[in-house]
C-alpha cells in the first residue's frame, strides 16, 4: 500500500479528509473503539498500519511506557513524526509483513483499517499472538465484510443521483478486490466473517468483544453522513491473548 499512500495526488487528497485534519475526534468509529482499549499505564503498544499516529498518542497519553507505529508509507511515518514531537514515541517505514514480531513483547497491539489490505490474515493473526504477552490484547478495526464484498464499494444508485442500496456480491470468495478511493484505484482484500472471527479463535485468541460500527448521533448532520447510518461501516474486535 506504501505505492498508493505515497502518490502525491493521493495523499494530498487523503490530508483533507476529517479523520487527517482533525485526529479520533473526527473518526466515526472512536466512540465505539475508545471503550475497548485496555488500561495502559506502563504498557507496552505496538499499532499495525499507524498512518498519522493518532492512536499512538493517544495510548501514550494514556500512559504508555513505549510505543511503536509501524506503516509502509514513507509520507504517513513522516506526519507521525511531525505531529508527535517531543513524544517518546518510536515510528518506522514497515509493513505488517515485513515487521518482525518479536515474541512476548507487547501488551496491546491496535490496528486502525488497515487489515483489510492484507491478504493473509492468519499469518498476522499467528504474528500478534506470539508477539503479545501472556494476558495482552489485540484490538483492531477493519472494514465491515459487507462493505469490501460490494461491487465497486459504492451504492446503486436511482436515476436522480440519490444512494438506493448497498450491493454485496460475491461474500463467500475472499480475496483481492479493486476499489476506487479518492481518485486512485485501491487494491483490498475481501475476507468474509466467519475467516476474520474463526481466524483469532483457531489461533488461541478469546473474543472479547465485537461491535459493528456506526456514526455517532453527534455526526449525523455532517453532509452524506446520513448515508453511512444505512450500512455497518466497521467491524471492531477486542481479543485477548
Amino acid at each position: 500500500m506504501n505505492q498508493t499512500y505515497d502518490n502525491e495526488d493521493f495523499f494530498s487528497q487523503y490530508a483533507q479528509m476529517p479523520r487527517s485534519r482533525e485526529g479520533l475526534s473526527a473518526a466515526g468509529e472512536w466512540h465505539q473503539l475508545r471503550p475497548l482499549f485496555p488500561p495502559l499505564e506502563g504498557k507496552s503498544v505496538l499499532d499495525l498500519g499507524c498512518g498519522y499516529g493518532w492512536h499512538c498518542r493517544f495510548c501514550e497519553e494514556q500512559g504508555a511506557s513505549r510505543v511503536l507505529g509501524i506503516d509502509s508509507s514513507g509520507k504517513m511515518i513522516q506526519e507521525a513524526r511531525k505531529l508527535s514531537q517531543g513524544r517518546p514515541i518510536d515510528y518506522r517505514v514497515c509493513s505488517v509483513e515485513e515487521y518482525e514480531f518479536p515474541e512476548n513483547a507487547w501488551d496491546l497491539v491496535v490496528s486502525n483499517l488497515a487489515l483489510h489490505y492484507i491478504e493473509d490474515l492468519d499469518f498476522v493473526f499467528e504474528k500478534v499472538y506470539g508477539t503479545l504477552k501472556a494476558g495482552g490484547t489485540f484490538l483492531f478495526n477493519i472494514e465491515h465484510p459487507t462493505f469490501t464484498a460490494g461491487v465497486g464499494q459504492d451504492w446503486v444508485y436511482t436515476d436522480r443521483g440519490e444512494p438506493a442500496y448497498w450491493p454485496v456480491d460475491n461474500y463467500f470468495v475472499p480475496g483481492k478486490r479493486d476499489t476506487l478511493f479518492l481518485g486512485c484505484c485501491v487494491e483490498k482484500y475481501h475476507h468474509t466473517l466467519t475467516q476474520i472471527l474463526m481466524g483469532l479463535l483457531n489461533r488461541g485468541f478469546t473474543l472479547e468483544a465485537v461491535e459493528e460500527a456506526q456514526p455517532p448521533e453527534e455526526m449525523m448532520g455532517i453532509p452524506g453522513m446520513e448515508r453511512e447510518i444505512r450500512r455497518p461501516m466497521m467491524l471492531l474486535v477486542k481479543a485477548g491473548r
